[in-house]
């Protein structure tokens, strides 16, 4: 802080728009304002990037367990000293309220000053009060933030790392938020991303489990859903789908492509043959084995591969039916 400067600190600096923070530049580089702001959401989000480029980023985690446990049992303590408050706890309640307040230390002490003043003076707050309190877990969950996504991302890396437990956990995370939506596109995601040609058919059961899943609703709609995030997890994997594609991608938004070969145009109108389009074309299914040797990328980009066969059993089956095709074709 420079002699004479302010010392400033904004709460839940989100809510600034861009030209607000943009305001704070100047005075933060002359050194007449220190900054000291706050945020729930992730900042490199939320924050104006010339803003954070000037300043240094604290993450603060979640308080666990333990710890809150004892800033509840202090808290018990500190209301028995005040008069008509109850002076004890049941065995237990402190560390189920501190494992449902989702690490925050604020949602556990309001739930100990609720449950004291519901009880009679003398009185115990018992365990059953303490679930009847807290119902549902209070984990962090927003749906346009990093709970969100982070969720989602530990369920897809866990089904992708064929640990079904993990995945069932995540799942059930989303499920207790209320997002079945959300889980529902990521196992879509999931079942063409990472499952992919090593079990084509999980895309299909998925795509079941997720409609019926929507037809019942929850509660019961976590039964399918668990079913095809297990399905997923302890399927065989490939990426080779999705390398393909992106790969492919690559190339198109880099330019890298050229003119359709002639025979592989469009024929079908008068006046086509004239401009020399599909003249050449052979018609694979006349051919032994329904294959037949001709060009199908442009010139630019001849031998170029895209998909390389994925060491699953599937594609090693497909990769051995071609290699027998093509080899039988060179021998004629």
């Amino acid at each position: 802080l420079a002699p004479g400067g302010i010392l400033l600190y904004l709460d839940e600096i989100q809510y600034f728009n861009k030209k607000q923070q943009q305001s704070l530049l100047e005075f933060m580089e002359n050194g007449s304002l220190t900054l000291i702001a706050s945020t729930t959401e992730n900042p490199y989000f939320y924050v104006y990037g010339a803003l954070l480029s000037r300043s240094t980023v604290f993450e603060f985690k979640q308080v666990p367990a333990a710890e809150v446990e004892k800033a509840v049992l202090r808290a018990v303590s500190i209301l028995s000293a005040r008069e008509n408050v109850t002076a004890d706890i049941e065995p237990g309640t402190a560390g189920y309220i501190a494992s449902v307040c989702g690490g925050d230390v604020r949602k556990a002490l309001n739930a100990v000053e609720l449950l004291s003043d519901s009880v009679r003076e003398g009185g115990v707050i018992s365990l059953d009060d303490a679930m009847e309190v807290a119902q549902r877990s209070n984990m962090r969950y927003d749906r346009d933030g990093d709970g969100h996504y982070d969720i989602l991302s530990a369920l897809q890396k866990s089904v992708r790392g064929s640990d079904p437990d993990a995945a069932l956990h995540y799942l059930a995370r989303l499920l207790e938020a209320g997002d079945m939506i959300s889980a529902a596109r990521r196992m879509l995601v999931m079942a063409g991303e990472d499952i992919g040609l090593a079990y084509p058919q999980a895309i299909s059961i998925v795509k079941a489990c997720v409609d019926t899943a929507f037809q019942l609703g929850m509660p019961e709609a976590r039964i399918p859903l668990a079913e095809a995030v297990v399905l997923m997890a302890t399927a065989p994997k490939s990426n080779s789908a999705i390398n393909g594609i992106d790969a492919a991608l690559a190339d198109i938004r880099h330019g890298n492509y050229g003119d359709i070969p002639a025979h592989l145009k469009d024929c079908h109108y008068s006046g086509a043959a004239k401009l020399g389009r599909g003249l050449t074309y052979q018609y694979p299914h006349a051919y032994p084995g329904h294959w037949v040797a001709q060009q199908y990328l442009p010139d630019a980009l001849v031998g170029r591969a895209y998909y390389e066969y994925g060491e699953n059993k599937n594609e090693q089956a497909a990769r051995a039916y071609w290699e027998r095709i093509k080899a039988q074709r060179e021998k004629k």
